[in-house]
């Protein structure tokens, strides 16, 4: 399978309304310590290739989507399950969409 990473949000998005897959599959990616770096990696499996795209943290949301990132008490930055598919949800407007988390699958 070949990988393909995609550089913005918008071809992303326009890649999966076009192609219509049946899931998108999410991976949260934290540093150590979690204080400084969140990051979000999203994966679009088609038929022979893999889109990526990656978003980075930029104060307390991603930087490219705009999704918040969380902090609990002990000052940890993270982020939410359902922010993610929300957003995703909301974007790419389909309902029957399945939105897995790589750790999950």
């Amino acid at each position: 399978m070949k990988n393909v990473r995609v550089q913005t949000w918008e071809e992303f998005k326009g890649l999966a309304i076009k192609q219509k897959p049946k899931s998108i599959v999410y991976i949260i990616a934290q540093s150590i310590p979690t204080k400084n770096l969140t990051s979000l990696k999203l994966l679009l499996p088609l038929e022979g290739v893999q889109y990526i795209f990656t978003d980075t943290a930029k104060g307390d949301k991603l930087r490219r989507t705009g999704i918040p990132i969380r902090t609990d008490k002990k000052g940890n930055r993270f982020l939410e399950d359902a922010d993610i598919k929300n957003f995703l949800k909301t974007q790419l407007q389909r309902k029957d969409l399945r939105i897995l988390s790589y750790w999950t699958i």
